[in-house]
């Protein structure tokens, strides 16, 4: 007998609303849920095969530790234990920063991964963080701390009530939006071109996106912050600057206009390969639309100005009087975001406040760069101990950061290491302990993060669609105990780590005289939670004390977890609004405009106008698929084969110079070393771009991906030898970096 669940996808940044198919405990398909308040019944490919994602044979169902060289299967006990017995020795003896934490991107798709990893984090003490984010978007985070004082304080732009749009390096028609939560991002934008609209689209490559467009601009690859400043330059130089409302809340505006006098259109137009006509036009465009938003993401973060290319998005939106306006670029308001404090000036945003042992690279966010992992584990220096214990969570660090052959044989010298996965990949292989958490539909799920990155104001919260199987316990409970066992209060009860942080949030809460439970009492506050666990219960708190929520009965309309569960459809909040001043908390309580460590950054930039400062020869840039998601969706038959296929893409001009025939085999050489794949000839790269999608490389051995190993592709990032990085922020250089690319014939194969 079948029956319907609701549950919301965490297969992508789109986090649309999905009804299951259930028969018995498996789910047989899925469809767009069309009463959801947000994704209004939008589904990609990859939503629609959630079943068999949730059902792959492949996925681990016991935890295993290695014994004899051997992974083996245990009992959950038996792995808990080796887990205590493997960490913390090394805590005792080297201290708490040699033990490295690896942070992945399916953390912020899972509430386990919202709610614990900063709880572990703080029971190790160590400062050895290192996440997907140095991989993507840190660039954001830092431009972000810098001009508003939060890392976490992005603005997104007003999809549904913008009048002009400029996207540069951002292909949301296969990502569905990345810092930019969109439920059908694709009808968003199809949208705004039927309501009279304009869509300009900067990439070197023709997307999709790009097709869609009433303008591409085929920039250089690596050139996004020189055509952005110059874009602010002319601002400046035909007088279209125009703060309006935003005037009282912002410092810096004349040191800006200085700091981009040299940033002509004239002056970069051959860096960036773009007109100085077509510079100039953009410029007028974005100031002459009644709204206007711009919108940056990966291809202009992983590039060696990524904070700048950053910064430089969110200062066109402050020129033009866009940021923070419906239309523009605006702060969304999650509704477990903390109660929002009074206006007023923050401690600020600080870089650098540790660095890494052996490079010397300065944190940001409290994270190091992940391309210097390799050298924290095989290089000894005198600066402290290197990394000898190891926890990757929900990450694959070997195909996704630069050089995996230079981190696969590190991983080899680690004492000990965890890996809480779902699968024996390139980088759990070599665990000697694996934590596999339980398919999506047997999770619950709340976008933590993605909701204070969405495109309306809603909240939404689905319970699991299927019971855990037996042998299985929840991924909220392996975390909660993996932080107990490394904490070394290895065999506590794990509700106490909810326990304790809901003791710790309401103390905290109850003295502060903006927060709707000042001078309450924690204990009497926290037997009024409700919840069937301890994360529903930490779930609960958020909402009561959020910006909607009801205050434990101060707001008696307000949210709280009996009343999310009452809309299983969800509970739309309405449409973005302005908040500023309240999200700024630099030290001015200001938007900093020209903050010290981008103007100290900016030099660097000029020296990139110099023709000796442009990689000759062809360049290399990224790409995923609709049915991708880094490296997650390859052992899926269903989301792999077709035009999902790891191929060189390069130009017809660069083909017949190079004697490259479509399909030929063609080597690839880099800095980091040199891959084989074959050759795809297309015009929808420019000339002198070459084109490798990102999460592939499946061809190594004691893996356990059956269907992504019979097509493993290979591994973009070894092209890179991991010294490129963005100074600021510490993100790796992925995009923009120079190869050769040679045709093989069948003797060289």
């Amino acid at each position: 007998m079948s029956r319907t669940a609701l549950r919301i996808c965490p297969l992508c940044e789109a986090t649309c609303g999905l009804v299951l198919t259930v028969d018995g405990t498996s789910v047989t398909a899925a469809r767009g849920d069309r009463d959801d308040v947000f994704s209004r019944g939008f589904v990609c490919p990859k939503g629609a095969s959630f079943g068999a994602v949730d059902s792959d044979p492949d996925r681990l169902r016991t935890p295993l530790v290695r014994r004899d060289g051997e992974l083996r299967e245990v009992t959950w006990e038996e792995a808990f234990d080796a887990v205590a017995a493997g960490v913390r020795p090394v805590v005792e003896r080297y201290g708490p920063h040699a033990v490295g934490v690896v942070l992945g991107n399916p953390n912020v798709h899972t509430m386990a991964g919202a709610l614990y990893p900063n709880v572990l984090l703080g029971a190790l003490g160590t400062r050895s963080l290192f996440t997907a984010s140095t991989l993507d978007q840190m660039p954001k985070h830092v431009s972000s701390g810098l001009l508003f004082g939060d890392a976490n304080a992005i603005p997104v732009p007003d999809l549904d009530r913008t009048d002009h749009l400029l996207l540069i390096g951002a292909n949301p028609l296969e990502s569905n939006g990345s810092l930019c939560t969109a439920p059908d991002f694709p009808g968003r934008l199809k949208a705004l071109k039927a309501r009279g609209g304009t869509l300009t689209v900067v990439d070197p490559r023709r997307t999709r996106t790009a097709k869609l467009a009433d303008r591409h601009v085929a920039i250089r690859p690596g050139a996004d912050a020189l055509l952005l400043a110059a874009m602010v330059h002319v601002l400046y130089e035909e007088d279209l600057v125009d703060l309006g409302a935003l005037a009282p809340h912002v410092t810096g505006a004349g040191e800006v206009e200085a700091a981009v006098r040299d940033f002509t259109p004239e002056a970069v137009a051959a860096a960036c390969d773009v007109d100085a006509d077509v510079t100039r036009a953009l410029a007028r465009e974005l100031a002459a639309a009644p709204t206007a938003a711009v919108y940056g993401r990966i291809g202009s973060c992983t590039v060696p100005h990524g904070t700048l290319a950053s910064w430089l998005v969110d200062v066109l939106n402050i020129l033009t009087g866009n940021l923070d306006r419906p239309g523009g670029a605006l702060f969304p308001q999650a509704a477990t975001d903390r109660t929002p404090r009074p206006a007023g000036p923050g401690r600020g945003f600080a870089l650098g406040r540790w660095h890494s042992r052996v490079s010397g690279h300065p944190e940001a966010k409290g994270e190091l760069p992940l391309s210097a992992l390799a050298e924290e584990i095989d290089t000894v220096t005198d600066a402290g101990e290197p990394v000898r214990a190891l926890l990757t969570i929900a990450a694959n660090p070997v195909l996704s950061a630069p050089d995996g052959d230079r981190l696969d044989k590190a991983l080899d010298c680690v004492d000990f290491m965890v890996s809480v996965d779902p699968y024996l990949n390139e980088t759990s292989r070599h665990a000697h302990v694996v934590l596999p958490p339980p398919p999506p539909a047997q999770s619950p799920h709340h976008d933590f993060a993605f909701n204070t990155l969405a495109v309306r104001n809603q909240v939404r919260y689905t319970r699991p669609a299927v019971p855990l199987e037996p042998g299985r316990i929840a991924e909220t409970e392996i975390l909660a105990r993996l932080t107990l066992a490394v904490g070394g209060l290895h065999g506590t009860d794990p509700a106490a780590v909810d326990a304790m942080v809901i003791e710790q949030t309401l103390a905290q809460s109850v003295r502060e005289p903006h927060s709707p439970v000042h001078g309450g009492d924690p204990e009497a506050l926290a037997a009024r939670l409700t919840g069937e666990n301890g994360p529903e219960r930490r779930l609960d708190l958020m909402l009561r004390l959020g910006p909607y929520g009801d205050g434990f009965g101060a707001r008696p309309d307000g949210l709280n977890l009996e009343r999310l569960l009452a809309h299983p459809h969800g509970i739309d909040l309405g449409p973005l609004r302005p908040r500023l001043p309240q999200p700024l908390k630099t030290r001015s309580g200001t938007v900093e405009l020209l903050p010290e460590p981008i103007a100290s950054d900016l030099p660097r930039l000029r020296q990139a106008l110099t023709e000796a400062a442009r990689p000759a020869g062809l360049v290399l840039v990224g790409r995923r698929h609709l049915r991708s998601n880094n490296s997650w969706m390859h052992n899926i038959p269903a989301l792999t084969g077709g035009s999902n296929r790891c191929t060189v893409h390069l130009h017809p001009e660069d083909a017949a110079r190079l004697g490259v025939g479509d399909g030929q085999p063609v080597r690839v050489k880099g800095a980091g070393g040199e891959v084989t794949a074959p050759a795809e000839v297309t015009d929808t790269v420019r000339p002198g771009v070459v084109s490798l999608p990102h999460g592939w490389g499946h061809d190594r051995p004691g893996t356990r991906q059956t269907h992504a190993a019979t097509d493993p592709g290979v591994n973009v990032n070894q092209l890179l030898d991991g010294s490129l990085l963005d100074p600021l922020s510490g993100n790796a250089v992925l995009n923009g970096v120079p190869v050769t690319l040679t045709p093989l014939t069948g003797a060289q194969l």
